[in-house]
């Protein structure tokens, strides 16, 4: 297996697909994951001639289950190393979920001279729990559930997460695939409850506001409207507002899950977004 050591000594692990030569687009999976959530997008842009790059955050996927270090601060450190261990530049980052602020805060510390666009799909930022400050956010209570459900039954709590409300599955109507489910259900138990658990507090209370307004380079915000886990309200429609140079992009009726269950039309709008 391809892995980069951290300062801390944690093993990241990496794909990296593609002519070396070629512009890079790295991936930031969403939570509990890992990098094999971008399969469909990563062979779809290795097709259009590509390097693609996708890794592990710690405590997830194939990377050290380490115990400590499950916050935005070494997430952002986690993806600048596998970044400079692959010498990538003139990147185009794209980050799903917790993936999203994972991506924007390493585009606002780390990415100076490296990053040339930045994508956030159902992402987290500016901050999705509800202070003074926010108060569209959602209440404490909802991550806490998260957290106990976890820590009582993280296997059954996994399945209804994934055959419910992640790709909307629970709607009238919805196309329920199996395949998809269980696939959710095999990257999440890949990775170690502690990081998991842990990342419910990383993704939910850190603050990216200051991060948002940092960047300068492109970024696409794509969200759903019929996100029932970050809520478009709380999430992309204030982001794209503190971006010096965003572009929002609302999809009617489109899951949190939108880049599996929608890829016929994200896929195209990522490339068109990257060619601009």
């Amino acid at each position: 297996m391809s892995t980069v050591t951290t300062k801390d000594g944690v093993a990241i692990f990496y794909k990296d697909w593609g002519p070396k030569n070629a512009q890079p687009i790295v991936f930031h999976h969403g939570w509990p994951l890992s990098a094999d959530d971008w399969d469909t997008q990563m062979l779809y842009f290795l097709g259009k001639g590509y390097r693609v790059v996708a890794h592990d955050r710690r405590g997830h996927g194939r990377s050290t289950q380490v115990s400590d270090g499950h916050d935005m601060d070494h997430y952002a450190a986690d993806a600048a190393a596998v970044v400079a261990h692959l010498d990538l530049r003139d990147a185009i980052h794209i980050g799903h979920s917790t993936g999203g602020g994972e991506a924007t805060h390493y585009v606002a510390l780390h990415g100076k001279g490296r990053v040339a666009k930045l994508v956030l799909i159902g992402a987290v930022p500016p901050i999705l729990l509800k202070t003074a400050a926010n108060p569209g956010g959602l209440p404490i209570e909802v991550f806490d559930g998260l957290r106990q459900q976890l820590a009582a039954n993280r296997a059954q709590f996994y399945w209804e997460f994934a055959s419910g409300p992640f790709y909307g599955y629970n709607r009238p109507g919805a196309k329920v695939l199996q395949s998809v489910i269980d696939n959710w259900r095999r990257q999440a138990m890949m990775g170690g409850a502690k990081a998991q658990y842990d990342g419910v507090k990383a993704f939910s209370e850190t603050d990216f506001t200051e991060d948002l307004k940092k960047i300068d380079v492109p970024t696409l915000v794509m969200h759903g409207d019929d996100d029932q886990i970050v809520p478009i309200a709380v999430s992309a429609l204030l982001s794209s507002k503190l971006l010096r140079r965003g572009t929002l992009k609302v999809h009617q009726g489109f899951p949190h899950g939108m880049c599996t269950t929608h890829a016929d039309v994200v896929n195209p709008e990522l490339f068109a977004f990257i060619k601009s």
